[in-house]
């Protein structure tokens, strides 16, 4: 008889997606995962998965590169750098028009109500608001106003949402944390993309003309940064939407050469080699350090049966053109931690 799994999904941005390798290597042996608690990146995923349609995001996420990912920001001047309706429009219409108690499997999406502080379970209504809500990263995406409320991030209060699946009866508790910080052994792995899209890239460069000469010298430095990153991953920008080094890394690429000045990896003089390289990285960064402390708490309180541990250096909260990577790498994690708790239970 399957063991029935109550699953929860943790925030961690760009992160979430290899919540989506986790449930692929635990229905692959064999687990019935009865219901789903999530935050963020987590409360989508879960989401998805709940709806029946994990399949068909995962094509879509895997088909996008820098330039799909930057098509997909709709700039706002308010309250977020970004207003969301292109991705979760995108994600409404993979999803379709469904409430929460239709899923075929139990769901909770935590979000953070600012006007009255506290944690928000929907557990009911529309799936794609909860959705939407939940996933309001501060500084990166609009809050949801509902009502009086208004809602963000569940991470900021809850970033692993245990206590929502703790009376579920499931025979296992699987918690998939994705601000762990004691995971060297796993590295992100490099994944070639498609060579097509050298060709979509010049097409795009044709298209925009010679009167923009400045778009077009933009442009072919980002595809060569593409090609730089897939061959070897030594080609680190501060671009948040590009590859940010490891601390390690930027101090190495900002080490004096030759003349005395520091450079970064593409050759370019740079002022400062240390902390974030945006504002937005430094909110991400900040928020973070939050979720990583409270995560903690939440594990200790309600210890689940199984942690699943991601590693929050692997890549950074906004880095949404690394699914495939993410995807797995959450994959391999979930097959050895997995391996670990059969191997106990023998």
């Amino acid at each position: 008889m399957k063991k029935r799994v109550a699953l929860v999904l943790g925030s961690g941005g760009a992160r979430g997606y290899a919540h989506i390798g986790v449930i692929e290597e635990i229905e692959r042996r064999g687990y019935d995962i009865a219901c789903i608690a999530g935050c963020s990146m987590g409360a989508v995923v879960g989401g998805i998965y709940a709806a029946g349609k994990l399949d068909e995001y995962r094509r879509w996420i895997e088909s996008l590169d820098y330039l799909d990912v930057l098509r997909l920001v709709d700039v706002s001047f308010r309250l977020g750098a970004i207003r969301g309706e292109k991705v979760f429009g995108q994600i409404r219409k993979i999803v379709g028009e469904i409430n929460i108690e239709d899923l075929r499997i139990p769901y909770t999406a935590v979000a953070t109500d600012l006007t009255n502080q506290q944690e928000i379970w929907f557990q009911e209504g529309c799936l794609h608001q909860a959705m939407r809500a939940s996933a309001a990263i501060p500084s990166l995406f609009t809050p949801v106003m509902q009502g009086n409320r208004m809602l963000v991030d569940g991470g900021i209060l809850n970033p692993l949402p245990i206590v929502p699946v703790v009376s579920s009866h499931c025979d296992l508790i699987i918690a998939v944390n994705l601000n762990a910080t004691n995971q060297k052994q796993y590295q992100l792995p490099v994944i070639q993309r498609p060579p097509a899209f050298k060709s979509r890239f010049n097409s795009l460069l044709s298209s925009m003309g010679s009167r923009l000469p400045f778009r077009r010298k933009q442009a072919e430095e980002l595809l060569r940064l593409e090609q730089q990153t897939l061959a070897s991953e030594a080609a680190r920008v501060g671009n948040p939407w590009l590859d940010g080094p490891e601390p390690q890394d930027r101090q190495a690429a900002a080490a004096p050469q030759g003349d005395g000045a520091p450079k970064s990896a593409t050759g370019s003089f740079i002022i400062d080699n240390v902390g974030p390289a945006s504002l937005l990285d430094l909110i991400n960064q900040s928020f973070e350090v939050m979720q990583t402390s409270l995560a903690q708490y939440k594990i200790a309180g309600y210890p689940p049966d199984i942690l699943i541990n991601v590693p929050k250096r692997v890549c950074r909260f906004f880095e949404f053109y690394k699914a495939p990577e993410l995807i797995a790498l959450g994959r391999e994690i979930a097959s050895d931690t997995l391996d670990r708790y059969e191997e106990e239970g023998r």
